[in-house]
């Protein structure tokens, strides 16, 4: 079985709704997912975007959400997540802060890829860590990956 990603707010490539982004409330999207392998220990959700500043000449990918240590028994994130599943930590967006920050892009559509990755061990508390921290952790432990991705274009400058 296939680990899979989706979310109820928009279909894999489809537009993400205005309310998950700085032109609305910025709440975090539902996600679910299903397929998750025998032998997971925890689950990885990073949400980052690789076409800042401008998805014509892309120079970094920003990230939007670090989660790690979700149970590997969770198979959903609510829509304006307020309390995390027990044993979940966060790492660091790059707005410096832990939590879900939304699409904001200062020029043109843009990609947002919601990525889950199903892991062979419980990693440790990483203190707040940035995506690349997180990405040393995870490696040699990852089981599977599933994929979402949603575009935004800010509708006013």
């Amino acid at each position: 079985m296939t680990m899979r990603l989706s979310s109820a707010a928009f279909p894999d490539q489809g537009t993400i709704p205005a309310r998950y982004t700085c032109e609305g409330p910025d709440i975090s999207p539902p996600l679910a997912w299903s397929g998750v392998p025998p032998g997971s220990e925890s689950l990885v959700l990073i949400v980052d975007d690789p076409d800042a500043p401008d998805p014509a000449a892309p120079t970094t990918t920003w990230v939007h959400w670090l989660l790690y240590n979700l149970p590997p028994t969770t198979s959903e994130l609510a829509e304006d997540l307020q309390s995390l599943p027990p044993g979940t930590l966060q790492g660091r967006n790059d707005w410096r802060r832990t939590g879900y920050g939304g699409p904001c892009p200062p020029i043109g559509s843009h990609r947002y890829f919601h990525k889950l990755y199903a892991l062979d061990c419980v990693l440790p508390d990483l203190g707040g860590p940035t995506k690349a921290q997180l990405e040393g952790a995870m490696q040699g432990h990852v089981l599977a990956k599933a994929e979402l991705i949603g575009t935004y274009r800010k509708t006013r400058g």
